[in-house]
């Protein structure tokens, strides 16, 4: 019998041998380099993705921000993680998975949904991930929100960009936001909610798990489009958080998404 441990650092807790391990992890597990344009900048395809302890600090956990770190263990030997990091918009919180990890021996099994699982907090209101797997994406939306995927309460797209530019985290605030929720031209691109990250990931084994997903028509953000990532951004209220600001706040009403 497995035995499955999470446990949640705050960033000012998180050790040099902490992410050390968490870079290991990334650059073991995470993707492979796919084809770039000429024009763009990248890792040589078919290379193992890589981060070192230092990028990771440096772009999950930037100084001064309400960052967090959830790791996984698997009898004794880590074997997936989450960085989060939240800020408050419109007297809201929101709640940012900021990297998403799990080894390879270890999917399909819940391990990514239970990470964030750990992350959410009562107080949490609005969710957001950026991520080229659709896996990640799910799991996101499993642990987080209160209706079924894909039928989520989204903000606008104006509202989305307000969000974004809240953040403390300089790929998100800074993000090219792209898709036909976005940009009405890109309707011909097939994506619906993403990023032009230049982040050039192969997507044969993310791809996988995708057509699947659109078999069953159970895939809002669309097609995927190279050197993008998808954006999944939603609302849910926790039913404690609802009664607690009924209580003390009774006329307290949701800013409209509309």
């Amino acid at each position: 019998m497995t035995v499955d441990i999470f446990t949640e650092f705050r960033s000012e807790d998180i050790t040099d041998a902490m992410l050390d391990d968490a870079a290991r992890l990334f650059s073991e597990q995470y993707g492979i380099w796919g084809v770039h344009p000429p024009n763009r900048k990248s890792g040589k395809p078919g290379t193992r993705i890589r981060m070192s302890a230092s990028q990771l600090r440096s772009q999950c956990l930037p100084e001064g921000a309400r960052c967090s770190y959830v790791s996984a263990t698997v009898d004794g030997t880590l074997a997936g993680h989450a960085f989060a990091c939240r800020w408050d918009y419109k007297n809201m919180q929101v709640c940012w998975v900021t990297q998403l990890v799990v080894h390879r021996d270890h999917r399909q099994r819940r391990l990514a949904t239970r990470i964030i699982e750990k992350v959410r907090k009562t107080e949490d209101e609005i969710f957001g991930i950026i991520s080229a797997h659709p896996a990640a994406c799910m799991a996101m939306s499993k642990a987080c929100a209160d209706t079924s995927f894909p039928h989520f309460r989204h903000p606008s797209a104006p509202e989305q960009v307000a969000i974004m530019t809240a953040s403390p985290i300089a790929h998100i605030r800074e993000a090219e936001l792209r898709g036909k929720l976005f940009v009405p031209a890109d309707v011909h691109t097939g994506l619906h909610s993403g990023v032009d990250s230049n982040f050039f990931v192969d997507h044969e084994e993310p791809f996988a798990a995708l057509a699947w997903l659109e078999w069953e028509r159970l895939w809002p953000l669309g097609a995927l489009p190279d050197g993008h990532e998808y954006l999944l951004v939603f609302t849910c209220r926790s039913s404690r958080l609802e009664r607690a600001k009924f209580l003390l706040e009774p006329r307290l009403k949701m800013p409209s998404f509309t």
